[in-house]
């Protein structure tokens, strides 16, 4: 069979990338970046739709898995007013609303790791309970790229959700990740205007606390202190030019980036190095979403009830289990 997916806020497609590795097809997609746009286009085939909240759900194909890396805005201002007894007003409704027409037999949401704490927790509490009520039984979990192959220390919370109590469980981490060896170009391969200047460079050399090896990624935090790690912190759309030097020299390229993140080497760069900083930063770990997708996909196709379940009832995707 065929499990069919649609992608939304796709960004640049990685994804879909994870659940394509196993066989599914991508019937819709959504995004309304001009330059994520450009580049799902020119690694995928397909122009994405423009603004999800633009497009009524009945307007979209039926699918049997619905993917979203959705933007968690701040629900704690619909929060104060409605108790948060509402999610109208923001992304997440999109979700929702077509989940409840288009009633595909599961879903993968991915945020920031931040999205399980904010506002004391009841953030995710409101969005577990919404897609409770629309007949989901929902699984939670915090899953590190660091674990799964990649040398970047990526924490994203991912949320799983299917029409039956299946037998689900998020995939085992691999407990090893690339070398940065691996990822980075020498520095002799590296345009010069990559390269940091020196008064940037001896401060990350006069704060450095602890001795360190090469290659290594240098990072500096909110307080100023440095850190050089054989891996990567996590990618940010919002850093600065110099939130991370390899090395404590230079700025990662467009190609590192995407190798952090786990992309193949074939993946097409159509768009600017600071519109590659951005995308990159928003996408996800594409080996974590191959895991989670082998999972989810293993679940469906044996529908098992859990242990102990006394009742069951097997629902129909868009094409028979055994077709």
């Amino acid at each position: 069979m065929t499990i069919k997916i649609i992608d939304l806020f796709a960004g640049i497609g990685g994804i879909r990338l994870g659940f394509e590795a196993h066989g599914c097809e991508c019937v819709f997609s959504s995004e309304w970046d001009t330059d994520a746009q450009k580049m799902y286009q020119a690694n995928h085939g397909d122009q994405p739709d423009g603004d999800i909240t633009q497009i009524a759900p009945e307007d979209i194909p039926d699918h049997d898995i619905l993917l979203g890396g959705f933007p968690c805005q701040p629900f704690s201002i619909i929060g104060k007013s409605l108790g948060f007894a509402d999610t109208r007003g923001t992304l997440f409704f999109n979700i929702e609303e077509i989940l409840r027409v288009k009633k595909p037999y599961a879903f993968m949401l991915e945020n920031v790791k931040q999205l399980r704490s904010h506002d004391s927790g009841r953030t995710l509490i409101i969005i577990k309970e919404k897609l409770e009520a629309l007949g989901y039984f929902v699984h939670i979990k915090v899953l590190n790229a660091l674990d799964f192959g990649l040398p970047q220390k990526r924490e994203r919370v991912i949320i799983v959700g299917f029409k039956e109590d299946i037998d689900f469980s998020f995939p085992i981490p691999l407990g090893s990740y690339q070398l940065l060896s691996q990822i980075l170009e020498p520095d002799r391969a590296i345009d010069i205007s990559y390269f940091a200047n020196e008064k940037i460079v001896a401060n990350r050399l006069e704060k450095i606390k602890k001795a360190y090896s090469t290659p290594s990624i240098w990072h500096e935090n909110k307080g100023g202190n440095i850190s050089a790690l054989p891996y990567s912190c996590a990618l940010r759309a919002g850093a600065s030019y110099n939130y991370l030097l390899v090395n404590g020299k230079r700025r990662l390229t467009s190609r590192e980036m995407l190798r952090l993140q786990g992309f193949p080497e074939t993946f097409k760069i159509v768009v600017s190095y600071q519109a590659m900083r951005k995308l990159t930063g928003n996408s996800v770990a594409i080996p974590v979403i191959e895991a989670v997708a082998s999972n989810m996909i293993d679940a469906i196709k044996q529908l098992q009830p859990k242990q102990g379940k006394k009742e069951y009832k097997q629902l129909t995707l868009l094409e028979p289990i055994n077709a």
